[in-house]
């Protein structure tokens, strides 16, 4: 890929919780799903999230955060996509990385032109956990027999938008203190492909 500053780059590693997914029916109610999932988008798996018992009814939008809220990053030890062992915690704070974007460009001056972006923290002033609210393109409908939204990722977005990534200047971001310039840049990499309702 090639960003903002035509430098040339490549993407090797690129993982993210999802949670406090809610859907929103055409009558303003909501479904809200207590479980987190973690995209790794090296695993096709990963990227199918399942929700269960959902009200029938007609959505027409749908709401999540990037990141882990502040229960759960203050819970202790917990388990599955949540569970440290997935390589998403920080060990020396005390939280999860709520998103990690690695990669090589030549234009890098750090060790073998790396670049990596480990962004997490839910204390202000540093609270990198983005909302993101996308309105469907037709409704999703639970009454049908199956019911898929389809979400497309744009990785280069955390890259770019509303600040622009020079590798030459920035190539490494692992603390909370910097990491809300690479959350504001993640909270429009997400839009709607298309609404599937099978009846």
């Amino acid at each position: 890929y090639k960003n903002t500053f035509n430098q040339a780059y490549s993407i090797t590693k690129f993982k993210y919780y999802i949670g406090n997914i809610c859907l929103k029916d055409v009558d303003g109610k909501e479904f809200k799903s207590k479980d987190y999932f973690l995209i790794n988008e090296d695993e096709d798996d990963s990227k199918q999230l399942i929700l269960q018992n959902i009200p029938s009814g007609n959505y027409v939008s749908i709401h999540f955060i990037i990141g882990v809220d502040s229960l759960h990053n203050c819970s202790g030890l917990q388990t599955d996509a949540l569970d440290p062992v997935n390589g998403m915690f920080w060990a020396w704070n005390t939280g999860y990385i709520f998103l990690k974007l690695e990669g090589n460009s030549s234009f890098s001056k750090s060790p073998a032109n790396i670049f990596e972006f480990h962004i997490g923290g839910y204390k202000q002033p540093t609270n990198s956990i983005r909302t993101i609210n996308l309105k469907l393109n037709n409704p999703l409908n639970i009454a049908a027999k199956t019911s898929v939204i389809d979400i497309k990722v744009n990785a280069a977005e955390v890259l770019k938008t509303p600040t622009a990534i020079d590798f030459s200047v920035l190539s490494s971001v692992t603390t909370p203190q910097s990491a809300p310039t690479i959350a504001n840049n993640y909270a429009d990499m997400f839009s709607i492909l298309q609404v599937k309702n099978e009846n």
